[in-house]
């Protein structure tokens, strides 16, 4: 992260880059030693550590280069017993300082250290051949070659070899050209958008209090800032901030903090645990992933147990694949993982998978959606919204979950934690969403969206029930304002209401006098017909369709009938019980409908459960028709899914 000071009155200006560095490799390969030869400080400051000779718990220093480069050091332990401590100390890392030592070579370590940089979205790093001083030079260019070879086609492929000696120097210089080269070469985090402080140790100090620190992942955070902790809900007050040791009145994303905090007591924080700024983010329990498995990794089975790591955080958690039964060593798939632990997450986050025992790395991947929806079924329209999320473009993600969020529509918040995309870029997305007419928003609270299609069968309930309510009401010639907003169905959202109303009113579908709401006195243009039998094609059409009628943009080709007036037509044909809506688009005559049904019912009375596939061949209906037929027949209740079986529903 670049930072500028001014000097005095005059306009001379020292641009300053912050870069956080990290250690990486096997245990007793020189990390620590090299860290303490590069800033003069010993990173193993624990008892345990002093007598063992290795590292137990992340270390940490910093060094100044030329130019203004300042490099924060997170130096790891490399025992496999600690591979969890490691990767909290890799997240957040700009570059990597991998360790080999050169009279031992590539060990087990080192290849496990070099996958999780991997994983973890590690780009650009320095390799460092230590102990060079214990091995003659044909041993030395021997292990040079190996180490080159190794690391072709990985993410350190052509980075520099240094030779390194902590005990002589020897590499030293070479060391801190190369850190400052790449500090050049490091693009800024972006500083907008809330803080998130991911604490990677915690501690107290006399006369101050909690002490947490880590690399701001995001945002400015500043003196006297209130703050809460996820996912404990601690919340407190920053009293001050250190970088690099000196006092500091903020520190900003890409740099490495030390917090103190005022209100929250030492013992009631974890490692693991974020700070941010009060209410803005939330914590998740079931999260949407892309997953790779390691080609030296085990098969993962459906609903397998592993132990997630991102960042700080852990916890165990259950895998879902929403449409396979197990995922084989390199192969790479979307999936759920329904987490044992509230974390707080966000798009985007790289994370570690761990097997349980034997305790190894099986693989990782990038987080999709933090907080998918609760009960989504496994359809196409779920797997098309995890393709975009994986990699589409903002107006794509956006729209498709606004379309998931159906009736109940989606606010502006939500479609930031789910998105990823920052406020400017989701602005931007749903103001060409809007102009396109592809997308509504509330009139009283203009954060809240939902799809034109939503909004129509919106419109279409309301004037159900207003119909409904003046035929069971003869003397009635309205029904109050407040008394049909409290009609919209209980999944979507009363602050539509205005919008609803005011684009009924608009069209002469509604008269508005005051309070009271009546139907309109004029048929609008697009309905023209439609009272008068204009839905006897459209019924026709369903009739002769059968068991696979035709969609509504089929509808429309075939009548030369806008769809517009057509959801109309089928609206009213729906309340008058001449058809029957199954999804949005895909409508049905009673008829075949109800044979279709008593079709599955017996089926299933007599063998007890079916499959998509046995439906498939008891139907004879493709997948388009199939897979919405058995989603409503589970709308409706008459079953139950379990897994990709069906069951009837008891009662």
């Amino acid at each position: 992260m670049e930072g500028v000071t001014i000097i005095g009155d005059s306009q001379f200006v020292i641009r300053k880059r912050f870069i956080i560095a990290g250690t990486a490799g096997h245990i007793d390969h020189g990390k620590t030693s090299l860290v303490k030869a590069l800033t003069g400080m010993d990173t193993d400051r624990l008892k345990e550590e002093k007598e063992r000779g290795i590292t137990i718990e992340l270390g940490f220093a910093h060094l100044e280069l030329t130019d203004g480069v300042r490099v924060g050091i997170v130096d790891v332990p490399g025992h496999e017993r600690f591979v969890r401590t490691m990767v909290a100390g890799v997240a957040g890392i700009d570059l990597v300082m991998f360790v080999i030592a050169a009279d031992e070579g590539i060990m087990p370590q080192t290849r496990e250290h070099l996958e999780i940089c991997r994983l973890l979205g590690v780009k650009q790093g320095i390799v460092l051949l230590t102990k060079q001083d214990l091995v003659d030079r044909e041993w030395l260019k021997l292990v040079t070659e190996e180490v080159r070879e190794y690391l072709s086609g990985s993410f350190l492929h052509g980075a520099p070899i240094i030779p390194f000696s902590s005990r002589t120097g020897e590499g030293l210089p070479a060391l801190r050209r190369e850190l400052g080269r790449l500090a050049g070469e490091t693009p800024p985090r972006e500083p907008s958008g809330p803080f998130r402080l991911p604490v990677d140790r915690s501690f107290t100090l006399p006369g101050f209090g909690a002490v947490v620190t880590g690399t701001l992942r995001s945002g400015v955070i500043r003196v006297g800032d209130s703050v809460e902790l996820l996912p404990s809900g601690k919340t407190g007050r920053v009293r001050g901030i250190q970088l690099h040791g000196k006092r500091k009145e903020e520190g900003v994303a890409g740099q490495r903090v030390a917090v103190n905090l005022q209100g929250i007591d030492h013992h009631e924080i974890r490692r693991g645990e974020t700070v941010t700024s009060p209410g803005t983010f939330r914590t998740t329990r079931t999260v949407d992933i892309r997953l790779e498995l390691l080609p030296s990794a085990r098969s993962l089975r459906h609903r397998g147990m592993v132990q997630f790591l991102s960042g700080t955080a852990e916890s165990s958690a259950q895998v879902i694949f929403p449409h396979r039964d197990s995922l084989r060593p390199g192969e790479s798939a979307p999936a759920q993982l329904r987490l044992r632990t509230p974390l707080c997450l966000l798009p985007g986050d790289p994370f570690v998978l761990r097997s349980h025992s034997p305790a190894a790395t099986m693989g990782g991947g990038r987080l999709l959606d933090p907080a998918p929806a609760r009960g989504r079924r496994v359809s196409e329209e779920a797997l098309e919204l995890l393709a975009a999320l994986d990699g589409g473009d903002a107006d794509t993600k956006i729209r498709l979950l606004v379309r998931e969020s159906r009736l109940s529509g989606i606010s502006a918040e939500k479609i930031t934690l789910r998105s990823g995309c920052g406020n400017t870029v989701m602005e931007a997305a749903l103001g060409r969403l809007l102009s396109r007419g592809e997308v509504v928003r509330g009139v009283k609270d203009p954060g809240i969206f939902l799809t034109r299609e939503a909004f129509r069968s919106l419109e279409d309930e309301l004037m159900a029930a207003l119909t409904s309510f003046l035929t069971d009401n003869p003397l009635r010639d309205g029904m109050g304002k407040e008394e049909l907003k409290g009609k919209i169905p209980k999944r979507s959202d009363p602050r539509f209401f205005g919008a609803l109303l005011a684009s009924l009113v608009r069209e002469g579908r509604l008269l508005l006098q005051r309070e009271l709401v009546k139907p309109g006195t004029a048929v609008p243009p697009h309905l023209s017909g439609v009272g008068s039998g204009g839905g006897d094609a459209v019924e026709a059409e369903l009739r002769q369709g059968g068991v696979e009628p035709p969609t509504l943009k089929e509808l429309s080709q075939r009548l030369m009938t806008p769809e517009k007036q057509l959801r109309e037509q089928l609206a009213r044909l729906t309340r008058e019980g001449q058809a029957i809506r199954v999804t949005g688009d895909l409508y049905y005559a009673p008829e075949p409908l109800l044979r279709l049904r008593g079709q599955l019912q017996l089926y299933l009375e007599e063998r007890g459960e079916i499959t998509p596939a046995e439906f498939r061949d008891l139907s004879g209906l493709s997948r388009k028709f199939m897979i919405p037929l058995l989603e409503y027949f589970d709308s409706i209740k008459l079953t139950i899914r379990i897994g990709d079986i069906r069951r009837l529903r008891k009662g």
